[in-house]
């Protein structure tokens, strides 16, 4: 391999992260702000108010989302596989 095509292959990889991880990091990032300005008005600082909403978020993402997380990286690493096969 070249080292352009290693860095092509890097690029896809960090695309591929962003892809991935984005999702449920963005809707957990959304759901801490909304409960931190709920805190900050009602003057409720409990750290439970954040943990459990989000963990529900994430865990919903990843419930309607994750067959497809599943295929997509499973269709990378097919890719990876195969161009260590060719040498």
């Amino acid at each position: 391999m070249t080292s352009s095509e290693i860095s092509d292959l890097m690029y896809e990889f960090f695309l591929l992260a962003i892809q991935l991880a984005g999702p449920p990091l963005i809707l957990s990032m959304l759901i801490g702000i909304l409960i931190s300005i709920i805190q900050a008005a009602t003057q409720v600082h409990e750290q439970t108010l954040t943990f459990v909403p989000k963990l529900l978020v994430i865990g919903l993402v990843l419930i309607f989302t994750g067959s497809t997380m599943l295929n997509t990286m499973q269709e990378f690493t097919r890719r990876i596989f195969l161009l260590i096969q060719a040498g």
